[in-house]
């Protein structure tokens, strides 16, 4: 994998393990109708954002869900015989709506997608750009005018164990409300993409609110009605036949706010997103008595922002801006939420010796 891939994104199913349990994450997207697989505070300039009223352990559901339906819409997209829902929320009021890549890829190469609000309208939509490396698109509706625009949050105001609400269409069950609180942050998730390749679900936002088929692309907000992610996918736990077992089982994930709005303003304004670039080949490897883990550098680009830096094949790599590395994944993070032309450390290293190199990253679209 070349892991080399920003606007100013924070810090993306694959196989997860925690305590013991192979947890199998898979998109929670609808196939032709059949599933495939506190204290809160308002974010300062989020128009809108009116506090509701809930408990430490809840919000009042009632309230968000009237005044944040109205802002959530069921995507369909069709190519041929194929189709499939999904979610997605209003972003700006001429029409963008933000949802993930997967729920609409399938209408990328010559397919249609439509939209159905609140109200029981339904108008056809076009893409406006997607970004299958982190999972994101955006769509436009025209011939609509002041659609009710979901308010944004914070993603630095996010707290473990704060209530939220998920709305969305779970099994193509529109205006569908759940609820639950943040069971953890900074997930790094990784799911199916585009044409074989992976996302990452990069600094998910885990929770228990019910993420099921459909909900992708929705919304996760908080008890004053302010979006904090985008759900994206759920786990499921595989059954004696190797499959995975159908359902939510409470762990949810979903991509952090301002990571989402950082590549859907990029989207609109470039109808593309560019990411950072390191410019080498990785493969994971393990520790040994002798080498510490790390990714094994296969090879490196000519002339490429790592290549400049002096980083060479067969380098090591341990750490990127002291955050240790253990798998590829880790530097693909680096790349979905570094700028071109932000300089990271890069330590590793090289026939048993230490070093370090100052990399500024390029940009690869």
């Amino acid at each position: 994998m070349d892991t080399g891939s920003g606007a100013a994104r924070p810090s993306g199913g694959g196989w997860v393990t925690w305590v013991g349990i192979a947890v199998a994450a898979v998109l929670g997207a609808v196939v032709g109708g059949v599933a495939v697989s506190s204290n809160e505070q308002t974010a300062a300039g989020s128009p809108g954002a009116v506090p509701l009223p809930g408990t430490a352990e809840t919000c009042a559901a009632t309230g968000v869900a009237d005044a944040v339906l109205p802002s959530v819409v069921t995507i369909s997209a069709t190519n041929g015989q194929a189709g499939g829902t999904g979610s997605g929320e209003i972003i700006r009021s001429e029409g963008y709506i933000l949802t993930n890549n997967h729920v609409i890829s399938l209408a990328a190469d010559g397919g249609q997608v439509s939209v159905l609000f609140n109200d029981g309208r339904t108008v056809p939509a076009v893409i406006t750009g997607r970004d299958p490396k982190s999972d994101l698109a955006v769509i436009k509706v025209d011939g609509q005018s002041n659609l009710p625009v979901i308010a944004f949050g914070k993603s630095e105001d996010v707290q473990v164990g704060q209530p939220v609400v998920a709305l969305g269409a779970p099994l193509g069950l529109s205006n569908t409300v759940t609820s639950g609180i943040v069971s953890a942050l900074d997930r790094t998730i990784e799911v199916p993409g585009d044409d074989g390749q992976t996302a990452l679900l990069v600094s998910a936002v885990q929770t228990d609110a019910a993420i099921n088929p459909g909900n992708s692309g929705g919304a996760l907000v908080n008890c004053a009605g302010e979006l904090i992610g985008v759900p994206s996918a759920g786990a499921s736990i595989p059954d004696s036949s190797g499959g995975s077992s159908s359902g939510d089982i409470g762990l949810g994930f979903a991509i952090p706010v301002d990571h989402a709005k950082a590549v859907s303003d990029e989207i609109i304004d470039t109808g593309t997103v560019t990411h950072a670039f390191f410019g080498f080949s990785l493969i994971t490897v393990p520790a040994t008595q002798n080498q510490p883990g790390g990714v094994y550098v296969r090879s490196v680009v000519p002339n490429g922002p790592a290549a400049q830096a002096g980083i060479q094949p067969g380098d090591i790599i341990t750490s990127i801006d002291g955050s240790p590395v253990s798998s590829t994944n880790d530097i693909a993070a680096v790349t979905l939420t570094k700028n071109p032309g932000d300089i990271v450390k890069v330590d590793y290293t090289r026939n048993g010796k230490t070093g370090s190199a100052q990399v500024k990253l390029g940009a690869q679209q």
